[in-house]
């Protein structure tokens, strides 16, 4: 039985100065969670939002809080994140010495956890940990480099998810693979067919400019239907 696709609207796409407005649109197009980008300028040169920010947007909806932290002080950052309240945290395992202790630390807050890998991470750092998490998030940009124009989707994108959804399935794991980084309407399909369960979407999808987030939401779900392992 095929999973139900998650979509996870990046929050930092949305209109930074009316972040409430934003949030009330995604929700009146009836997405339930936020993709949530924690950024320390230093992992990464971008910093779209502050942890007073998130707070605050915590406050105004019930959305899920799907957090990504990209960061090189993890323990802080996990920290400020089981605090607020959130529902996943996914890490990066580029930026920590010890993942177990992180992995466990958010389990035992209720929180789901996962595991965020840069673009040329080869998937065998997840050999023992696979079990113990419930997603993997893939780059396919290179982290933070979004707003980069000229930064294309890696050309190994569609191999790196036939792979790991190979190695999940092997293992008989419910674990979801996300994907982030150009999930454009036009990769969409493949991505899906590859065996991606997780969207996050950004500027090349429910975020296309000169649209209403309504039509795009359209368009992404026409995009969805072009799959061969559809699920909505």
């Amino acid at each position: 039985m095929e999973k139900k696709i998650i979509l996870s609207p990046s929050l930092m796409c949305g209109d930074l100065a009316n972040l409430e407005g934003s949030i009330q649109e995604l929700e009146s197009i009836g997405m339930d969670s936020l993709h949530i980008d924690v950024i320390d300028g230093s992992f990464s040169p971008s910093m779209p939002l502050g942890i007073e920010t998130i707070k605050r947007i915590r406050e105004i909806t019930s959305m899920n809080f799907d957090v990504h932290i990209m960061a090189k002080d993890n323990d802080f950052f996990i920290g400020e994140m089981l605090k607020i309240g959130v529902e996943s945290i996914t890490f990066h395992y580029e930026t920590s010495l010890h993942i177990d202790r992180y992995i466990q630390l958010i389990k035992n807050s209720g929180t789901k956890v996962g595991i965020a890998l840069n673009p040329a991470t080869p998937l065998n750092v997840l050999q023992y940990i696979l079990p113990e998490i419930d997603r993997i998030c893939l780059m396919l940009i290179n982290p933070g480099f979004a707003t980069n124009k000229s930064e294309k989707q890696i050309s190994y994108a569609l191999k790196k998810i036939t792979d790991l959804c190979q190695l999940v399935n092997e293992k008989e794991l419910a674990v979801d693979i996300q994907v982030d980084g150009r999930v454009s309407l036009e990769m969409i399909p493949g991505l899906l067919d590859a065996g991606a369960t997780n969207l996050v979407l950004g500027s090349t999808s429910l975020f296309l400019k000169g649209n209403t987030l309504a039509e795009n939401q359209k368009l992404l779900y026409q995009a969805m239907k072009q799959s061969v392992r559809k699920n909505q």
